[in-house]
């Protein structure tokens, strides 16, 4: 994969903000959208969700989940033309008052300011999305595997 490639993906990650993740929960499919930041060596996304949402129940350490990130649709452009990544990812819940969760905070907060009153209520829980197998489209004809020495070479 070239530079150019390995930047756009990086690019695309660093400027969307929100994620589509697929779940499932009770043998049903269901999905959700959820905010992110990078984690600092670009091989894991940090989510926040609330408990209270049905698509987190699917946010169980150790299970597989899929996300999609996609550049902003207009309309003055073709839909299935939108840059975007797909990959499998492996849930891990990061345990308050440890370094990795603080660490987590840290970037989150930074990304989404209001974060700061969300995290302290008790429903909210920090998830690492830890990225593996998937996807990037960068257009018509342009679409290349991921894997995970992929998201260690951004």
């Amino acid at each position: 994969m070239t530079r150019e490639v390995l930047d756009g993906i990086r690019g695309l990650l660093e400027t969307a903000r929100v994620l589509s993740v697929a779940v499932v929960v009770d043998g049903e499919p269901e999905a959700g959208l959820l905010p992110y930041a990078l984690s600092e060596d670009l091989t894991a996304l940090y989510v926040q969700a609330s408990g209270l949402a049905r698509h987190t129940r699917g946010l169980q350490p150790g299970a597989r989940v899929s996300v999609l990130v996609h550049a902003p649709d207009s309309p003055d452009q073709d839909p299935l033309q939108l840059r975007r990544l797909m990959a499998h990812a492996t849930v891990r819940l990061l345990e308050r008052d440890t370094a990795l969760y603080s660490a987590a905070a840290d970037r989150f907060i930074a990304r989404f300011p209001a974060a700061i009153t969300t995290l302290a209520l008790d429903d909210f829980n920090l998830y690492e999305l830890g990225l593996g197998r998937g996807r990037y489209v960068e257009g018509f004809g342009r679409a290349f595997n991921l894997g995970p020495e992929t998201y260690a070479e951004l």
